[in-house]
């Protein structure tokens, strides 16, 4: 019977070693995986929810300058925008003596859930006329909403939000 020296040490992991630390790594990054999901989902929701609260809040100061005057009205319209575009372009205030504009945004904020990333911005936004007619029947843009049919973590449809 031979005998190792003793004096010799071995250096090196075994492959049983080196198989049991990699399951455990990948035991690790499959149980991550799905937070890491939720979180990435999460923050996107967190975006839409900001992105709708500015076109919002820019349509109701829309209708709000209309009210005051500021914005000239037409005999049938609502007073709500004939577009999102003009938001941003802006509008001729009425009332200003040197033709100033009124802008409400200064872009339009993109659905963090539109898929088609050749799409404009205001494309990925689902538009809602006063009249209640939808996308290309709509007139004067009364709301928005994503065109996501996907349900967030609340379990409510984003196209509700």
């Amino acid at each position: 019977m031979m005998r190792l020296p003793t004096n010799k040490k071995l250096h090196g992991f075994t492959l049983v070693e080196l198989l049991v630390t990699l399951a455990l790594l990948a035991l690790l990054v499959t149980s991550a995986s799905p937070v890491v999901q939720l979180n990435t989902k999460r923050e996107k929701e967190r975006e839409l929810k900001r992105a709708l609260w500015q076109i919002r809040d820019a349509l109701d100061a829309y209708k709000d300058a209309v009210d005051q005057g500021l914005i000239k009205k037409t005999a049938e319209g609502s007073g709500y925008p004939p577009n999102l575009t003009i938001l941003v372009t802006g509008v001729e205030n009425a009332q200003a003596t040197k033709k100033k504009k009124l802008f409400f945004l200064r872009r339009i904020p993109r659905d963090p859930f539109a898929v088609d990333s050749n799409q404009s911005n205001v494309a990925t936004w689902r538009i809602r006329g006063y009249d209640g007619a939808i996308d290309d029947m709509a007139q004067d843009v009364y709301d928005v909403s994503s065109r996501s049919s996907a349900i967030g973590i609340n379990q409510q449809p984003y196209s509700e939000w």
